[in-house]
């Protein structure tokens, strides 16, 4: 690297969009760290440390193409680099990554792909969990230091790749999403009861895997519950694939009348964002929601919240409501309604979204 080139640091986490938002708390922090090179940025950029003009240090983040609009608002990010799902989208990725040749590379995901993209990038210091903690234990061999992390929950575990990249240690948790104003004026403008004013909750009843999701049917129940108890109207978002399940919910919603949205993700950010609540289970809207502020229902199971839970900036935990299983912190995918979730039925949410709503800041 010559003297003239700034040096850089590489983020990879590829995705989910849960996944990148418990990310976040542990860019911020690297990035509040090394604003320069002269600095804590000397940790990472050693060979910067001696050098008379501290030139500033930049950050990228690889993630697959479908997130690039979320990690866009990120403050803090110099380059957003896509990844395409496919071997052409590898290699064109790894051909951009040399040509910009990075000081260091922190790997948040801990697969073999993310792995391979950070050796790849030809980064001389390379930062991945150990083998215990890696999602693929392999993916610690592309690595130069794997790292024990220390706390449970996501963000900690996080923190800690942070830590040892570099950053002071973390005083609160910060998600740096700045969703831009005319997404909210376009969202008011789509969704009239968005611009009447009046509040709304959103239901999200899809996820990446059945076994942890909420029936639809009684989403549409707790619509038409809070509809008529206190008029307050929702909206459901459908992700993408998901219309008929939106619409399911809108089946099951009598008296009230939801309104179906199936937003791009820059439009789901501006609707999660000025929603009175978000009732989910643990999918990305729900992590989204709560790092952006609003309150959050997580409706939980086979999944552990003391990992995987919703954290609003600062560290403030969201209210998760669960039942005790045998199928707990089991993490099992299917493709079936788990037992864990069938055990929460309408009137446990519906009383539980209702303690919320009455609840004070």
């Amino acid at each position: 690297m010559s003297d003239a080139t700034p040096p850089r640091v590489l983020v990879i986490r590829l995705g989910s969009l849960g996944d990148l938002v418990h990310t976040l708390p542990a860019v911020a922090a690297l990035r509040a760290s090394l604003p320069n090179a002269d600095s804590d940025a000397g940790v990472i950029v050693e060979a910067a440390a001696e050098r008379a003009v501290a030139p500033t240090v930049g950050m990228d983040w690889v993630v697959e193409e479908k997130w690039v609009p979320l990690i866009q608002m990120v403050a803090g990010i110099d380059r957003v680099i896509p990844i395409r799902r496919s071997v052409a989208g590898h290699f064109d990725c790894v051909h951009r990554l040399r040509q910009e040749r990075y000081a260091c590379a922190v790997d948040f995901q801990g697969l073999y792909k993310s792995a391979l993209l950070a050796w790849r990038s030809g980064a001389p210091r390379r930062l991945g969990f150990d083998r215990k903690t890696a999602r693929e234990p392999g993916a610690a061999w592309f690595y130069t230091e794997c790292v024990t992390p220390g706390g449970r929950h996501m963000t900690q575990l996080n923190a800690s790749l942070a830590m040892r990249a570099g950053a002071r240690t973390p005083v609160g948790m910060h998600f740096p999403i700045h969703v831009p104003d005319e997404q909210v004026d376009n969202l008011a403008a789509k969704l009239p009861l968005t611009s009447s004013g009046n509040p709304y909750i959103v239901v999200s009843p899809g996820g990446g895997w059945k076994s942890k999701c909420w029936p639809a049917e009684r989403y549409g129940e707790l619509c038409g519950e809070i509809w008529r108890r206190h008029g307050i109207a929702a909206v459901v978002n459908a992700g993408p694939g998901e219309d008929e399940l939106g619409a399911a919910v809108i089946r099951a919603s009598s008296p009230a009348k939801p309104v179906l949205l199936c937003p791009s993700l820059v439009e789901l950010c501006a609707l999660v964002k000025k929603a009175r609540m978000v009732v989910a289970a643990d999918t990305g809207p729900l992590h989204l929601a709560a790092a952006l502020g609003t309150r959050v229902m997580a409706l939980f199971g086979p999944t552990d919240p003391a990992r995987n839970g919703p954290i609003y900036e600062g560290g403030k935990c969201g209210t998760v409501l669960r039942n005790v299983s045998d199928e707990a912190n089991s993490y099992k995918r299917g493709d079936e309604y788990s037992g864990a979730m069938l055990s929460l039925t309408v009137e446990q949410v519906v009383a539980a979204v209702e303690r919320e709503l009455g609840a004070r800041d």
